[in-house]
């Protein structure tokens, strides 16, 4: 018998954005838009993605390579308040193996220069895996695209 465990934490990002919440909203709940900014699996790698932005609704993103499948992200909406809040929870593949399970809140607030974004996942890690530094760093380096994207540099 395989041996199972949970590990749980949680780790908040604030971005301070140089937009109104409308289009920083905007840039989460537009598939192309969203995929632009938030896909970290772009070269070498085939890419599958998909967004249906409404409660009740699915986001995937997998990323296959040579090797074959390297990572997969399948997410369930489950809170939308037009440009304050989103909320959903969504689980993570390494290969076929499941590593975590998470919940997610995204707020946006309008601030004197645009929109303090404050992204909180809540993460239950499975099963031995214990990257939460690289999976911090991974999500850190799509919310540090999301500014250039409402630039648009992106």
């Amino acid at each position: 018998m395989t041996a199972h465990s949970v590990a749980h934490t949680t780790f908040t990002i604030e971005r301070h954005l140089t937009a109104q919440p409308e289009r920083v909203f905007a840039a989460w709940s537009n598939p192309e838009a969203k995929r632009r900014w938030s896909s970290c699996h772009e070269e070498g790698f085939e890419v599958e993605y998909h967004l249906d932005f409404r409660v009740g609704g699915t986001e995937v993103n997998r990323a296959s390579g040579p090797d074959g499948p390297a990572f997969a992200y399948e997410a369930r909406l489950l809170d939308i308040v037009p440009n304050q809040r989103i909320i959903y929870a969504f689980n993570m593949h390494i290969g076929e193996k499941r590593v975590t399970v998470s919940l997610a809140t995204v707020l946006f607030e309008p601030a004197p220069a645009g929109t303090k974004m404050t992204f909180t996942e809540q993460i239950a890690l499975l099963d031995g895996y214990d990257d939460i530094e690289g999976r911090k760093r991974g999500t850190e380096e799509g919310m540090d695209r999301l500014q250039p994207f409402l630039d648009g540099k992106l």
